[in-house]
């Protein structure tokens, strides 16, 4: 693609790089059949094609976002199927990221807009605000239907029907490992998830020590700031990515790190992205460290070889995260393992597709995540699986929310295989719960 910028503009950093990828577009359009809201939409502007050409000119022009350019970059999912698609090898999460950050620097949105945002970016990345805020969303829920603004509805509905307790595994600490050790991590525990779901890092530890790692939580570290950085906050992402890369450098130049392990993977892409995004920042050298050992579970536990157990005759139906296979481009890891643990393996049809969860997006965009849910749960339930796997939290709680099946994190059905207790969501569903 031809790009005009001037010589002033591609002095910003950021400009030179939205350059370089807008460059490398030849306008082929293959992005177009994998991207989940032309496919809902089917419209142009709603492809990343038409999307690449909106930010284009509002960048090269150098003008204020206006209404139609932010509408079309809301909707995108940033789910990057059409990164795995693109022959030409278009890095449009480095684009949109760009245009995101852009358009919260010269774009005055609505003020209910402008509310639900701020309120997103204030209470989502800590756990404590987060767990009031679900425990007030509980307490509303009932009254959902009456609310004026369907985000408002799907920000009650989130709730869920149990909110776990605090879980003292995700405090700072170390863990020993239960076997020879071979290898020292730290474990993200991360932000959403230490309320939404607190037997996935507890699940993870466990297996973790028993095939010989010691894990260490790290004091600082928390959240990734995807949350906020695809929102356009620059400034809160890079404050809380710049926690992090301290607390675990500080743990590598200690007792020393082999590995950082994640078990979300919207926040495993971002971390694994912390080298760019800190490119110009005195901390780039430590975060190009960060993220070069940065590992998504599957990737760790493939590390350490799992063993070979037996058949159980469990249908596990498989659903691919976008952020761990488009986002880190890690397919076959989590099917493998599960197949090595013992179970059944399957998958939807169209499993490329988003679920339409996307981090904020199911409260941003509601009609449209529906749209996508109920694709993901028909093709799923499709399958007639026992139980549902995913590698990330927004998917599964996307998916529960519209299926019976129950719904797990991978890394919970290998703890159960190979010695640790039985996933807490199929045994509320086999018992009725």
């Amino acid at each position: 693609m031809q790009t005009n910028f001037t010589a002033e503009q591609l002095k910003d950093p950021a400009t030179a790089r939205a350059n370089e990828v807008l460059r490398a577009c030849v306008h082929c359009g293959f992005c177009t059949a994998t991207c989940p809201t032309y496919q809902v939409l089917g419209d142009e502007l709603d492809s990343p094609r038409g999307r690449i050409y909106l930010i284009k000119d509002m960048l090269e022009n150098g003008r204020p976002a206006d209404e139609k350019t932010v509408k079309h970059v809301d909707r995108c999912l940033s789910c990057l199927a059409c990164m795995t698609t693109c022959p030409s090898g278009v890095h449009y999460m480095h684009l949109v990221d760009h245009a995101r950050e852009y358009i919260e620097a010269t774009y005055k949105r609505p003020l209910m807009d402008r509310i639900l945002r701020g309120v997103l970016a204030q209470i989502l990345p800590y756990p404590g605000r987060f767990r009031l805020a679900l425990l007030a969303a509980k307490i509303g829920r009932p009254f959902a239907e009456l609310m004026p603004d369907p985000r408002l509805k799907a920000m009650l509905q989130m709730a869920p029907r149990r909110i776990p307790p605090v879980s003292r595994n995700d405090d700072p600490q170390t863990f020993a490992p239960t076997a020879p050790k071979r290898m020292r991590v730290a474990l993200m525990t991360g932000c959403a998830q230490k309320a939404l779901n607190t037997d996935i890092n507890d699940a993870t530890i466990r297996i973790l020590r028993r095939l010989g790692a010691e894990v260490v939580v790290a004091s600082g570290a928390g959240c990734c700031g995807a949350l906020t950085h695809h929102m356009g906050k620059s400034d809160q992402s890079h404050a809380s990515a710049a926690a992090n890369i301290r607390a675990w450098m500080a743990e590598k130049n200690g007792a020393g790190l082999d590995a950082i392990v994640i078990n979300t993977s919207g926040c495993g892409t971002t971390v694994k992205d912390y080298g760019h995004m800190f490119r110009n920042d005195p901390l780039a050298a430590e975060a190009a460290t960060v993220a070069g050992m940065a590992m998504d579970i599957s990737e760790v536990l493939t590390k350490l070889g799992l063993p070979e157990l037996a058949p159980k005759g469990i249908k596990v139906a498989y659903h691919a995260a976008c952020s761990l296979q488009h986002g880190q481009q890690i397919k076959t890891l989590p099917k493998d393992l599960l197949k090595r643990a013992g179970f059944t393996v399957v998958e939807p049809a169209d499993s490329h597709l988003c679920c339409g969860s996307a981090g904020t997006y199911n409260l941003m965009q509601p009609e449209i995540s529906q749209q996508l849910k109920a694709r993901k749960v028909e093709t799923l339930e499709a399958r007639s699986p026992d139980i549902i796997a995913a590698g990330n939290i927004g998917c599964m709680m996307q998916i529960g929310s519209g299926t019976k099946v129950p719904v797990v994190h991978t890394v919970e059905l290998l703890d159960w295989a190979t010695g640790g207790p039985k996933p807490r969501a199929w045994v509320e569903v086999l018992e009725g719960v």
